[in-house]
Order: structure tokens, then sequence, then C-alpha cells
């Protein structure tokens, strides 16, 4: 299904809602306007397997860019506004975007594409003007009839360049229409957490990251509403889930943490007794974390493992957790495989990178044959992975331990920073934790945790000697930090991913 099928049957049914301001997308509107942008940007010339971008703020309109691309063909591309000009010009020129649509609320960045980017034959701007963009509202006011042919796009996103530069990952088309069956994500939610129609959706993570944008989407084809925050805050989501009596969620750990860091009594303030399911992905959770949420919100949480490849999924839930802590589920999409460094495959329990099966590749670096065929298995072409380590239990359970480029080498022994990083996440004195591996003149390398503390505690010597014990009396000592550097805050995407690479480099040898 799609949002057309819904604004037949409940035309003024809300299909967002943005939480702060209170502004209504009615399906009507959603249907509506999604195809007069589809219809501008087929007579501009677009067609199938083409390319647009939405540069913007987390707003109603980014509903319609999205839909509109995804019932024409056409490949559509969210970027991270966080990004710096030039990194956003790079993404939307190494794309082939054609047209650029933008947000006057990001009007600064966006107004300084056209002097960056020679390729884009349209520019529009939405909620206000930009210079050397057109009116959107107008372009949409003068549309033409409705195309009759729907083939149904994708979203085109690059990873999030917490590794390196940023990659475009290109799924191939579907060769379905919008209203036919076929979208792996949107048969799981279905399927698996029973998503339909009464369900009201609270997504306060950026609209332009790959999990939000398509589960927003899933909400949409299943004809319930979405709650789009303007941005996150811990607070104002315990208070979004009871103003709108949200069903459903998602986040990344980091906001568990920060949720879990509110006064005793801010938390138990609002009622969250709405919430049948909630979410988490993108990172791995700590242990303490998601126990502290489950006594806290009930067994509501289920967590899935995949990225922004789509090239598998993995979900487990409350029950099946507790009974397997540190668990991200069972694969939904094709088997699991745990490989060495020459391709062979492990035995359970043992780590190695991680590899999902598909029936065919399902996803391409744009204009990167390279990092594509680094990405595949050297035997099996459509066993691929994306960089993670982690093994399975016996009953096919994956564990995820770290990313492969992050694992500290001390000695000969490995050091997963993900461990460390989850036994620190919730002491006292902590507000953000990262861990990575420094040089180390005899060990090769060193574990150093770089912290953020809460305010108001000091960063004492002492401190630092309990933060380091604090992880030898719950893991092997060999594994916990020789040092502790304390700072002001920690390089993370608005999406609560750390940055690990931007911390790396403080302390890499000049």
């Amino acid at each position: 299904m799609f949002p057309g099928v819904h604004a037949v049957s409940t035309p003024d049914k809300p299909a967002a809602i943005m939480a702060g301001s209170g502004r209504t997308l009615s399906y009507r509107e959603l249907d509506e306007n999604s195809a007069r942008l589809a219809r501008v940007l087929y007579d501009g010339g677009l067609r199938p397997g083409d390319v647009i971008a939405m540069v913007s703020d987390n707003t109603l309109e980014c509903f319609e860019i999205y839909w509109a691309a995804l019932r024409s063909g056409l490949y559509v591309l969210a970027v991270n506004r966080h990004l710096s000009p030039a990194e956003v010009a790079y993404i939307i020129d190494d794309s082939d975007a054609q047209v650029v649509i933008a947000s006057a609320g990001v009007g600064e960045l966006a107004g300084s594409m056209p002097e960056l980017v020679s390729g884009v034959q349209r520019w529009l701007a939405f909620g206000g003007p930009i210079d050397g963009y057109e009116s959107y509202e107008q372009a949409l006011a003068a549309a033409g009839p409705r195309l009759t042919e729907q083939p149904r796009g994708q979203d085109m996103l690059y990873s999030s360049g917490t590794t390196g530069r940023p990659k475009g990952v290109k799924p191939p088309l579907p060769g379905i229409t919008v209203d036919q069956p076929g979208d792996p994500l949107t048969a799981v939610a279905g399927k698996l957490f029973r998503i339909d129609s009464s369900d009201v959706y609270l997504s306060p993570a950026p609209i332009y990251h790959a999990a939000p944008l398509r589960w927003c989407g899933v909400i949409h084809a299943y004809g319930g509403t979405v709650v789009l925050m303007e941005k996150f805050d811990a607070e104002q989501t315990l208070a979004a889930i009871e103003k709108f009596s949200a069903t459903a969620t998602q986040m990344v750990p980091t906001m568990f943490v920060r949720m879990l860091q509110l006064p005793e009594e801010t938390r138990r303030r609002y009622d969250t007794s709405s919430l049948r399911l909630a979410l988490h992905a993108a990172a791995p959770c700590p242990p303490e974390v998601k126990h502290a949420m489950i006594e806290w919100w009930g067994p509501v949480l289920a967590e899935y493992y995949g990225s922004t490849e789509g090239n598998g999924l993995s979900v487990i839930t409350t029950p099946e957790w507790l009974q397997r802590p540190g668990a991200v589920g069972r694969s939904m999409l094709g088997p699991v495989h745990i490989c060495d460094d020459a391709g062979n495959e492990l035995a359970p329990r043992e780590i190695g990178t991680v590899y999902f099966e598909r029936e065919t590749l399902p996803f391409e670096y744009h204009k990167d044959p390279d990092k594509t065929a680094a990405a595949q298995h050297p035997q099996h072409p459509n066993w691929t992975a994306v960089g993670d380590l982690g093994y399975v239990d016996e009953d096919g359970y994956l564990y995820l331990t770290d990313r492969k480029s992050f694992v500290i080498i001390s000695g000969g022994v490995n050091i997963y920073p993900q461990e460390v990083e989850n036994v620190l996440t919730l002491h006292p004195a902590i507000f953000d934790v990262g861990v990575i591996g420094v040089p180390d003149a005899e060990m090769g390398q060193q574990v150093k945790a770089v912290v953020q503390l809460h305010p108001g505690v000091a960063p004492e010597d002492s401190l630092a000697e309990d933060i380091i014990q604090y992880v030898r009396d719950r893991i092997a000592n060999y594994k916990a930090p020789k040092t502790v550097d304390f700072v002001t805050s920690l390089p993370r995407t608005a999406t609560g991913k750390l940055v690990k690479r931007e911390l790396e480099k403080r302390y890499s040898p000049a």
C-alpha cells in the first residue's frame, strides 16, 4: 500500500504531525502534493532511475518529496543537514542529482549550493525563499494532471561517514508499482511488529537518516500517523509520547541514555503506557541501559540490526533478549555467515566479519565498484558485509562485538571498544564516553577512555582511577583503560553515533 490508498478511505486523517508546532499533513494532502511533485519532476525530464536530492530540517514536506520519488521510479537522496557546505556539495555532485529541493529552515546551507554544484537542473525551495531557488509551492500549484504510471522508486542514502568519506548506497529499483507489495521492511513491520493504521509513530531523529526516513514510510504505507519531532530532547520526547498517545517509536541507544539521565521525578511525570513498541537500532545498546529501559517501559523494546546498505536485517524482542542479553536477533533477510579474513566460515561463538546472504546483490556503492567488491565475500558475491564484527550462537542469534576498523590490538590480543563503552555508559559520573586505541611503544596499542562528565563533576585524578577500577571490577583487567582523558564534549552525529575517527585523530601521532 501507499498514501494514495489511504487518501481515498481516510482523506482527513493525519498522515504526519509536527510534535512541537502541531502542524498537520493529512493523507489527502500527502497524496495530492506528492502526485503534483511527481508530475513536476516528470515534466522536467526526469525518468525512472534519476535522482532528486532533499536538504531539509525535520518538516512535513519531506514526506511529500519522499513519496513523490517513490511513486515515480526515482531515487530520493536525503542529505545530512549538519554537514559542511563542501560536504553537502560533494554528495549532491557525486549522486548525479538533477533536482535539489530544500527547506528555508536550512536556507544558509542550501543557498550556497548553486555556486558549488554545476550539474543540477532545477532548485526548489519550500517554507520560504532561498536565493537561486524557485518556489516549491508555486511549482506544485502549476502542476499538470497526475501521472498514470507509478513505478516504485527507492531511497539513495549516503553512509554517515563515521569511518571516512560518505559512500552512496544505491539499491536496485524493485521493478514493482508503488501500490504493490514487495518492500521487505514494510513486510517485516506488518508481520513481526503488527504495524497497522491504528499506530501513532513518534520519530525523534533527523529525517535524513536511513532508519527514520524508511520507518516513517512504513507507517504511511499502513495508514498510521507519524509524529515528527523537530529535534530530539529527552524530556520533550516523553511529553510527546504522552500528548499524542504514541503506540510506537524508534530510537538510538544514546536517546535511551539521555532519558535515563533525567531526574527520577521528571521521568515519572509522563505517562508512556500507550507504547506497545519501542524499536532501537543504529548502534549497540549497552545491556545495563536496555535492562533499565525494560524496567521502566516494560517488555515493549524490540531491537533490530541493519545498515544503510540494507543488505540484511536481524530482529530480537524483549523476551528473547532477556534470555540472550547482548544478542541483536536472528536474520529476517537471508542467512547470516561469520567469516574470517580469508572468507572461511567460522563455528558458532567464533568472532569474525558478519555477512548476510541474499539471492541477488542488494546494493552497490555509487560510482565505486572497488568498494562494492570489497563488501562482497571473496567466494560468494551475494554475501555482503559492511564492516561489523560478531558471532552467532548455536541457535542462530547474532551478537555484535564492534566495527572491524575500531578493534584495539594490544600485545597481540583483540580488545573491542564497544564492550568497554558498554560498561562505562551508566557510570554515575559519566555523561558520555568513547573508547579508542592509542599508540603504545611496548604493546602496540593501549586502551584510552575519553570521558565527558556530568555538569558539576570535577575531572580529578582520583575519578580517573575510579573509572579504570570500575571497568576492572566488571570485565577482564586487560580490557580496562590505561588512561582516562576528560573532555567537554564528544563528536557525535545528530543521530547519536560516535564519530570515532574524529576522536582517534585527536590522539594520532603528529
